[in-house]
């Protein structure tokens, strides 16, 4: 890791993350009846959980609408949820005025090109390895850990550790 990259995950206070392909592996199961299904992370959740923990906020903003992502927020505390966001940037910049925050207190995980113009304003892009090309060379991050198999754990982890929270919040399991 970089010092650049280090640095740039000490400032962050918001984290937002796209769904599809991120929280997720991408795959959209749709039933005849219309309904979405996603299959989620518990690794990931937790690490959001340990995340939101140590004073981090959490949002998510995605293009699609599914009641299957407001009850995953819910089940994970994260309060601030935007869905059918056509134009992330638009709903990110005033998530950001919302809060006080300044771009480059914000880091945002996306993996696909309609995430670029969140990415490109964060102070902290952060991506899985299946993202196309384009995306990684604008993104600070890339993880190891593909989408919906603990990527979203390690962009946490890898904030509480930069930040000197990560230990914290492991050492009750320890005991």
């Amino acid at each position: 890791m970089t010092d650049d990259l280090i640095a740039r995950a000490r400032k962050i206070k918001l984290i937002a993350f796209d769904v599809d392909g991120v929280m997720t592996d991408g795959t959209l199961f749709l039933g005849d009846d219309g309904e979405e299904y996603k299959g989620f992370n518990s690794l990931d959740g937790h690490g959001l959980k340990m995340l939101k923990g140590s004073g981090i906020e959490l949002a998510i903003i995605t293009g699609r609408s599914s009641r299957v992502v407001e009850y995953r927020a819910k089940n994970l505390g994260i309060e601030i949820v935007h869905q059918g966001a056509h134009d992330k940037l638009v709903v990110y910049e005033a998530l950001c005025r919302e809060l006080n925050l300044a771009c480059e207190d914000t880091a945002y995980m996306g993996d696909d090109v309609v995430d670029l113009p969140v990415m490109r304003r964060a102070g902290l892009a952060i991506t899985v390895p299946a993202a196309p090309e384009l995306v990684k060379a604008y993104s600070h991050f890339t993880t190891v850990r593909e989408a919906g198999r603990g990527a979203v754990r390690e962009a946490c982890e890898f904030i509480m550790r930069a930040q000197g929270t990560l230990d914290a919040a492991l050492a009750p399991y320890l005991k």
